[in-house]
């Protein structure tokens, strides 16, 4: 039996300005709301890590007591948990208006294999970046007094050439950069791979036949596997966003100028996730996925009210309604469909293997 629709107003009357603001939220500049979304989303999940950064990288420079951990582990740990909340709190706030890109890697590869519009694939990427942009700023905002500590501290023991602008400095706590002599080849096959892992680990949680990944596990799947990405990787050097790289280097060029574009490096942070998340949906696609498996019950009632906010208020489909309605899908009326009832596949006798 189907279940019953309720919406929020039956049971939580709006007030008339806001019932009219939904109106021509939905009608006139939904576009507007997607890219605020995006934007926010990135600033949420931004702001959180880069906090704990700040801390670490100012608190080694300065000395000052309270100031991060003398522990480099512990703070690794810290960024690490950090950057996930940040990610959950992104997800689950803002994907409904937006569906939850927050990099511009998901929306080219959800454009590639998704059928994501191209139009709003570039708009949200300027918002993605745009977001970390401005949180950037704030942060920097946050913390100039401790942030120009530093810098004196450098200036004094006569290393701010050398450190300034590297992941030790104050510079690297927004745009991302390598220690001096590292290896940018193996800098490279460490981004690559561990983005790669970043994307199937998406793949896996937007696959509404995971019966392993409900809806509401989704958001701290892809936090703590962004976690795991810190706390073992990161000492090597790891952007895993374009949003999150690009928006920072673009802020410390702003403050610091030409000297903080981050040399052949910037290029590996800014896009090597973009081709590493393709094949990573290619790769789900191809060996880990199926169209012939069923739904989960929370994917059904999960998308069914996705389908149904879109239908309501005239947004453009982005899922085939007609799969979720309640008279034709199997999860609701108790009707298998074998794939051997699909057209162009012949169905074949059951056979029982008794063990």
């Amino acid at each position: 039996m189907a279940r019953e629709v309720v919406y929020l107003h039956d049971v939580d009357p709006r007030p008339n300005y806001m019932s009219t603001w939904e109106r021509f939220k939905h009608r006139e500049v939904h576009w507007l709301v997607e890219m605020f979304a995006e934007m926010l989303g990135v600033f949420l999940y931004v702001y959180a890590g880069l906090g704990p950064t700040a801390a670490l990288i100012v608190g080694n420079l300065t000395a000052e007591s309270g100031i991060g951990s003398k522990n480099l582990h512990v703070a690794l740990y810290t960024i690490g948990f950090a950057y996930a909340i940040g990610i959950v709190l992104a997800v689950t706030l803002c994907s409904a208006a937006s569906g939850g890109h927050f990099s511009p890697g998901v929306t080219i590869t959800l454009a590639l294999f998704r059928g994501f519009p191209k139009a709003k694939a570039v708009r949200y990427i300027v918002a993605q970046i745009l977001g970390s942009y401005l949180t950037c700023l704030v942060v920097y905002v946050q913390w100039k007094d401790l942030l120009v500590a530093a810098e004196e501290v450098l200036n004094a023991k006569g290393l701010y050439n050398t450190l300034m602008f590297t992941n030790l400095g104050p510079a690297g706590v927004f745009a991302l950069y390598v220690s001096p002599g590292t290896n940018l080849h193996r800098a490279l096959l460490n981004e690559f791979v561990t983005d790669f892992m970043l994307g199937l680990a998406i793949c896996g949680v937007m696959d509404p036949t995971n019966h392993f990944i409900p809806p509401m596990v989704a958001p701290w799947i892809i936090g703590f596997t962004y976690s795991v990405a810190i706390w073992g990787y990161a000492p090597t050097a790891i952007a895993a966003n374009t949003a999150r790289d690009v928006g920072g280097r673009l802020m410390a060029l702003t403050i610091w100028g030409k000297q903080a574009a981050g040399g052949p490096y910037a290029a590996i942070a800014a896009l090597t996730n973009i081709p590493a998340t393709v094949l990573a949906f290619a790769v789900y696609d191809l060996f880990l996925g199926s169209g012939t498996r069923t739904l989960t019950p929370y994917h059904v009632d999960f998308l069914r009210a996705r389908v149904q906010y879109q239908q309501d208020n005239g947004l453009p489909p982005q899922l085939r309604p007609d799969g979720l309605k309640s008279g034709e899908n199997s999860l609701s009326n108790g009707a298998k469909k074998h794939i051997g009832d699909m057209p162009g596949v012949e169905r074949r006798p059951t056979v029982r293997n008794h063990v």
